[in-house]
């Protein structure tokens, strides 16, 4: 009779598990594929933060004057204005808005879907700085704000942050969704009462407008499971 040749069986390779710095950079690496339009815009913003800091105080005003959601710039170039302010930063450091963006901006991405986030952003940013400016300028015609006030600075994301903020309200399961509304409301709603600037009322109306954007979030709950590692 043959007898079957007998092989050596091959030592299986131990399973090298990768280490903690390589889980947590291939984890970023899918949370950030996860919400493109929030990490594009997030670096947009730090190259012109790089270049805001290059400015001396004088010409870094002037520059962003220019590109301020304010009446004088809404009433020359509304179109630009709109899309310039929400590209620079008004002072402070980045890093607080990457925290933001991180928090916010990324979770209301993934779940709405990259159009359906940008429509709240942009929804917020354009529809609260036309109510915040008209307020001031209805101040200002009936002498409650000076002149000066039509060429204010005004740039920044922060009425398109609120919105999504407060759309994010949809996502949070209840019971807790009554309490993050609460505070949502309170954060941004105490300011009309102790300041009481045309900013706070741009802030209050872009959380309204948030909340009033859900329609989209009907049925679009977009979270993707992170890949396979």
């Amino acid at each position: 009779m043959r007898q079957s040749a007998m092989t050596p069986s091959q030592p299986v390779p131990p399973t090298r598990t990768p280490s903690a710095p390589v889980t947590w950079i291939r984890g970023a690496g899918s949370w950030i594929r996860s919400a493109p339009g929030t990490y594009i815009w997030l670096t947009a913003l730090f190259v012109t933060t790089v270049i805001i800091h290059q400015m001396s105080p004088d010409i870094e005003e002037d520059f962003l004057r220019q590109r301020s959601t304010n009446i004088h710039e809404l009433s020359q170039n509304p179109v630009r204005v709109l899309i310039s302010s929400a590209l620079w930063i008004d002072g402070g450091g980045w890093i607080p808005y990457a925290v933001l963006y991180t928090a916010f901006h990324a979770p209301a991405e993934r779940r709405l879907g990259t159009l359906r986030w940008l429509a709240v952003a942009a929804a917020a940013h354009i529809l609260a700085t036309f109510v915040s400016e008209g307020v001031l300028a209805w101040a200002i015609r009936h002498g409650h704000a000076p002149q000066t006030a039509a060429s204010t600075l005004d740039v920044g994301v922060s009425y398109a942050l609120a919105g999504v903020v407060a759309v994010l309200t949809y996502y949070v399961p209840r019971p807790w969704r009554y309490f993050y509304l609460f505070a949502v409301l309170v954060i941004y709603g105490v300011p009309l009462f102790t300041r009481a600037a045309f900013t706070d009322i741009g802030h209050f109306s872009a959380v309204l407008i948030g909340l009033a954007c859900y329609p989209l979030t009907r049925g679009r709950d977009k979270t993707k499971p992170a890949p396979a590692q």
